[in-house]
């Protein structure tokens, strides 16, 4: 093949994996949209006040967790301080808090991308929202026992909510989704260029270790250390072409998706909220550590299901050309 067939073979596979993302963003993005501008997000909201009590939280954070769930971090950090003053809260608080909105947010969204790749759109969004949960329980019982990060909340930066009409949201989305396309060009070439140069070869090197205890192996790993990075839109939006390739097993598709849920965006979401006061080994060290141990966990239990059992509840048997794997 030569350089030039290569180059338009290369451009026309992340067009394909574009308009992939696209077809998701865009129709789910418009819905949620109305959602929260005819108030049905308020309407639901008081349910989710008493489940802050878990973690030690002002039952109002409710509704931020529910924008954040929804919509996505942007949306749910300027809603914090809106519904909650900083003078009231802990470092601690807003650190528990963070770490809820970092493992489940953008559901709609980035479950969507995930399932575009095989795994299935309940079981992989449970295992996440539970997974999250479960970690900031553990953060909340351990921040409380220990008295750790319990000085006075000084945030650096309060956001104010942005108020546009439908034209400047419609806008606001066309540059996002160009934006988008700019990213994945760069990244389809870029990953081409790393592998080209070996530093590739030396990135999964570094992280290997850690993937292999989180049960990632193999070509997965590139991906997966993408959506680390980067986020789901653009390491699932990778991933979905290795599995509709079936050059990935379908039981790693699902191992990857599942860590990139706990873990992903660690670059740009991390710096959000430790810019509004949150401690960065709670929101980015101890999650890391715990993405990797439940992702290992999981990765035992879908090795152990039989084929027709991860099929039937875990992975959509089309999007897979070829076996299970491991």
């Amino acid at each position: 093949m030569t350089a030039l067939r290569f180059a338009v073979h290369k451009t026309q596979e992340t067009l394909q994996i574009y308009w992939e993302l696209v077809r998701v963003i865009v129709p789910v993005t418009i819905v949620t949209e109305v959602m929260f501008r005819t108030g049905l997000f308020e309407a639901a909201s008081p349910a989710l006040a008493p489940v802050m009590g878990l973690f030690g939280l002002p039952p109002e954070l409710g509704l931020a967790w529910l924008t954040g769930m929804l919509v996505g971090v942007w949306a749910a950090i300027p809603m914090i301080f809106a519904l909650v003053p900083a003078a009231s809260m802990s470092v601690a608080d807003i650190t528990v808090f963070s770490a809820l909105l970092l493992f489940a947010h953008g559901l709609p969204i980035e479950q969507k991308i995930i399932q575009k790749a095989g795994p299935g759109f309940v079981v992989t969004t449970l295992i996440r929202v539970a997974g999250g949960i479960l970690y900031a329980m553990m953060l909340h019982h351990l921040l409380a026992t220990t008295g750790w990060l319990s000085e006075a909340l000084d945030p650096a930066w309060i956001p104010m909510a942005a108020s546009a009409d439908w034209v400047g949201f419609l806008t606001g989305l066309m540059e996002a989704l160009i934006f988008m396309l700019v990213i994945l060009i760069v990244l389809a070439w870029g990953l081409e260029i790393l592998k080209l140069s070996g530093l590739m070869a030396l990135l999964m090197k570094i992280l290997a270790p850690s993937l292999r205890l989180a049960g990632i192996e193999g070509k997965a790993g590139q991906f997966t250390t993408v959506g680390l990075l980067l986020g789901i839109s653009y390491g699932g939006g990778l991933l979905i072409r290795e599995a509709q390739s079936g050059e990935v097993s379908s039981r790693q598709v699902l191992i990857s998706c599942v860590f990139m849920g706990f873990a992903h965006s660690v670059v740009e979401d991390t710096l959000i909220v430790i810019a509004v006061g949150a401690d960065v080994f709670g929101v980015l060290v101890g999650r890391i550590i715990f993405a990797v141990a439940a992702t290992a966990l999981i990765a035992c239990l879908v090795r152990s299901v039989p084929d027709e059992t991860f099929f039937a509840w875990a992975f959509r048997r089309a999007h897979c050309r070829g076996a299970a794997g491991r």
